[in-house]
């Protein structure tokens, strides 16, 4: 993500350094001789504080106030939203969070027909019964109905079951018919290409998001961007710019309502952010009016699984061919993630201290440049000068895992048959999490050392 504050990037990399006693520097970055597969930074339990924004209105007023932290993990235990930013191609993307018990899992995900809607995932452990909004093109045209899971079918239930049950009599009888439905409330769904279903048992972890650009699958999150546009969703004024609001499927303007991105390349000019399915509601704190606003994945313990490339695209200027992947805090888009009202930056003498929280796990820092790098950004933020390579013509699997237990922040390259299954056992998790075997491709940093 970038500022016009890159000195405390190179700050970063100057003070660590010493981590390879060959460090070279390069156009203000410092990098180690060799790429890494791991770098993993401990001691993610620092307390701090960082200004939240209390208020913000269109006029241009925003209000801040002190917010503590503490405990391992935090501020990252915060709510996260994901950013890509092209030339990349995401391929595949899963989020992992910890099991409370035994619950029933697809074996095989459906593949959707379409991709013009969202299909939100179910979230048991709410108990509140809520009614769908159901969405189908039936004969070539949209229908939508409400359709209650829950007790006694009305007779408006009834009459949308029968349409339901033709339009599969449909699919069935004709190869080019196609159905693409959008559930808008979080509610059960049941998935037609399921044989069966495997438990979660506890202390081991459950996918709660997933995204397949080759299958179209979107489940339990949703795409978007700062393309806040008034006639089609979020807004967008000249004090702050473009809101959040949807993402189109080829993530470089808004949308009308949830979209899924499609197998492609995002520009290098676009950026495209993956939020939780959930719509924010007071817990959120503040959030820019008119914006689109959407939760990102919290806890102490997750596990987030990608997979994409980063081509060459020969591009000069303002970070043109500057691929990146990275992490916010949550409450940094839902302001303004690119204007002064937001929690990332710090006080006036230093942007870092005291900021929310960023990580950027991937990120190229020159135009054309094929090393990629990873640096932490808040109070007892830190960076590696260890690079990872740019995965320029295959794609790169990486796991980014927050664990409580150890206060740390793994981030490791997977081997390419890594599956991003429907669930991933305690031991799973705590390979991702080990040391690297072979130590030269291992760098290991350590929060507030040089503090």
């Amino acid at each position: 993500m970038k500022y016009s504050t890159a000195f405390v990037v190179a700050a970063a990399s100057v003070a660590n350094a010493g981590f390879c006693n060959d460090a070279f520097e390069e156009f203000g970055n410092f990098f180690c001789p060799k790429p890494v597969k791991q770098i993993k930074y401990s001691g993610l339990d620092v307390p701090g504080k960082y200004r939240a924004v209390s208020a913000m209105d269109n006029s241009g007023a925003c209000t801040f106030k002190d917010r503590d932290y503490s405990g391992p993990i935090a501020p990252f235990d915060e709510d996260l939203t994901l950013h890509f930013r092209g030339p990349l191609s995401l391929k595949s993307l899963a989020v992992y969070t910890p099991s409370k018990g035994k619950r029933n899992l697809p074996k095989v995900h459906s593949k959707r027909h379409g991709h013009q809607h969202l299909h939100k995932k179910h979230h048991e452990q709410q108990e509140e019964k809520r009614a769908d909004i159901v969405t189908a093109v039936i004969d070539g045209q949209a229908v939508s109905w409400e359709n209650d899971w829950f007790g006694t079918p009305t007779a408006d239930v009834a009459a949308a079951a029968a349409a339901t049950t033709a339009a599969l009599k449909s699919v069935k009888s004709s190869s080019s018919a196609a159905a693409s439905a959008s559930s808008k409330s979080k509610s059960k769904s049941k998935s037609s290409s399921s044989s069966g279903g495997a438990s979660v048992p506890a202390g081991d972890f459950e996918r709660t998001a997933y995204y397949s650009a080759k299958d179209q699958i979107a489940d339990g999150l949703v795409f978007l961007g700062n393309f806040g546009d008034p006639a089609v969703s979020g807004t967008f004024d000249t004090v702050w710019g473009a809101s959040l609001a949807y993402a189109n499927e080829d993530g470089t303007k808004a949308a009308a309502s949830p979209t899924v991105l499609k197998d492609g390349l995002i520009d290098d000019s676009s950026e495209v952010i993956i939020a939780s399915d959930q719509e924010c509601d007071e817990s959120c704190g503040a959030v820019r009016p008119g914006a689109v606003a959407y939760k990102g994945f919290d806890g102490a313990n997750k596990v987030f699984l990608a997979e994409f490339t980063m081509p060459l695209s020969g591009k000069t200027g303002w970070n043109m061919d500057m691929p990146a992947f990275w992490m916010l805090n949550g409450a940094i888009p839902r302001t303004g993630q690119y204007s002064k009202c937001s929690c990332w930056a710090g006080d006036n003498s230093s942007p870092q201290e005291g900021g929310c929280g960023e990580a950027d796990i991937v990120e190229v820092l020159r135009s054309g440049d094929t090393k990629a790098k990873s640096t932490f950004h808040f109070a007892a933020g830190t960076g590696d000068s260890h690079y990872f390579d740019r995965p320029v013509d295959s794609p790169l699997k990486v796991a980014v895992v927050f664990q409580e237990s150890s206060a740390t922040a793994s981030i490791k390259v997977l081997d390419d048959d890594f599956d991003f299954a429907t669930s991933l056992t305690a031991d799973q998790v705590e390979d991702l999490v080990n040391d690297e075997s072979d130590i030269n491709l291992l760098s290991l940093m350590t929060f507030g050392a040089l503090s």
